[in-house]
């Protein structure tokens, strides 16, 4: 049985595992402080889990068994990162505070959403994240947000990428969501071109980091854009070895971005992932709707990077080249970087989301009569 005062609850399969295991390091700094443990739902991501953290996994499939593990835990914290439909399951819970923590920060329509307003709190990365919430949802408690930035840009990565002399470049599309609405990837429309006009920059290693639910997906489009960029990326290798073009087709985004020059991607968390650590570098962001405006609106990063919603294949290797060149954009995304993730720098996401985690588990047991006479309450 687990014995923790905090518990990250995950609800899905294997498929979406990537959306908890960036968070594990976190959590394991976490555990330094208080007692930590995951739970899991289903058989297969558990057993993955334990095999990629030190933190104690333990398995409820079924409600009943949910409920019993609460009953003998009695967590004084929940984390989601997510918003399975099996998290209301776990909600159902009332002597513990359920935080919301997500799996990135991003412009898509599903970070703000009424989900938000299941939990205690939603921990979000700054003041576009507050923003969004606000103008997207009626009626929510405000002073439910918590700006914690993002922690897991904070943990040191064993570099994926070989050391190389050329100018690299990195295509990281996004997957194609779960409905349409929430659809920004490029890879069925115009990630192939994307790649063939990167592949003409003159001295350039181009490296394909997709979303892991691109490479596992159904759809047929998207699976032939995949399959058409490996087929260039593979055609390129043999015309040239020596460039070290490579498709990482596992792994960390993160462990991959800081040896490279210059990113290509979709609306998604990547794109801001690149802002906070690679601010000095210069962004392409695809729109997928073909709609400027409302991309500036609703995707501020989009100010400061080139905008891609249709390939002139060689007019896009001319800019591309250029930006690598003289990135006029610099300035902007230093300011961006402000609205995204307030002032904070690397390590200090960390500091804020311990604490906070911790003033919670405080609260708690204010709220249920369990703290001792004196103790101070600040969350």
């Amino acid at each position: 049985m687990l014995d923790a005062a905090i518990l990250a609850y995950f609800a899905d399969d294997t498929t979406r595992t990537y959306q908890l295991v960036q968070w594990l390091p976190v959590l394991e700094l976490l555990a330094e402080q208080q007692p930590v443990g995951v739970v899991a739902r289903d058989p297969e991501a558990a057993a993955l889990l334990r095999t990629r953290t030190s933190l104690p996994v333990a398995l409820a499939e079924s409600f009943p068994e949910l409920t019993e593990l609460y009953a003998a835990v009695d967590p004084k914290v929940v984390l989601y990162c997510n918003n399975s439909m099996l998290n209301f399951q776990s909600l159902l819970h009332a002597r513990t505070l359920h935080v919301h923590i997500n799996h990135g920060e991003s412009d898509k329509q599903s970070m703000a959403s009424n989900n938000a307003k299941a939990y205690d709190r939603v921990f979000v990365a700054g003041e576009a994240a507050v923003q969004r919430h606000e103008a997207g949802l009626l009626e929510l408690d405000t002073r439910r947000l918590v700006r914690v930035g993002r922690p897991q840009l904070d943990l040191q990565r064993e570099p994926l990428l070989a050391p190389s002399t050329r100018r690299t470049v990195l295509y990281a599309p996004t997957w194609e969501g779960d409905a349409e609405y929430n659809d920004y990837t490029s890879v069925d429309t115009i990630g192939p071109d994307v790649v063939r006009a990167v592949l003409a920059v003159p001295d350039v290693r181009l490296v394909y980091k997709p979303h892991p639910k691109v490479v596992t997906s159904e759809t047929p489009a998207v699976r032939g854009g995949h399959r058409t960029v490996l087929a260039l990326l593979d055609e390129a290798t043999r015309r040239d070895p020596a460039a070290g073009h490579a498709a990482v087709l596992a792994g960390d985004i993160l462990a991959v971005m800081p040896d490279c020059d210059a990113m290509v991607t979709d609306v998604s968390s990547v794109g801001l992932d690149w802002l906070y650590l690679r601010t000095e570098r210069p962004i392409f962001i695809t729109d997928r709707h073909h709609d400027a405006d409302r991309l500036r609106q609703e995707v501020p990063v989009s100010r400061c990077a080139d905008v891609l919603d249709t390939v002139d294949v060689p007019a896009l290797t001319e800019l591309v080249t250029a930006r690598l060149e003289h990135d006029e954009h610099h300035l902007a995304r230093v300011a961006m970087r402000h609205h995204y993730f307030d002032d904070l720098q690397v390590g200090d996401s960390t500091v804020r989301f311990l604490a906070a985690v911790t003033e919670l588990a405080g609260l708690r047991d204010h709220l249920l009569g369990e703290t001792a006479p004196g103790t101070a309450i600040t969350a």
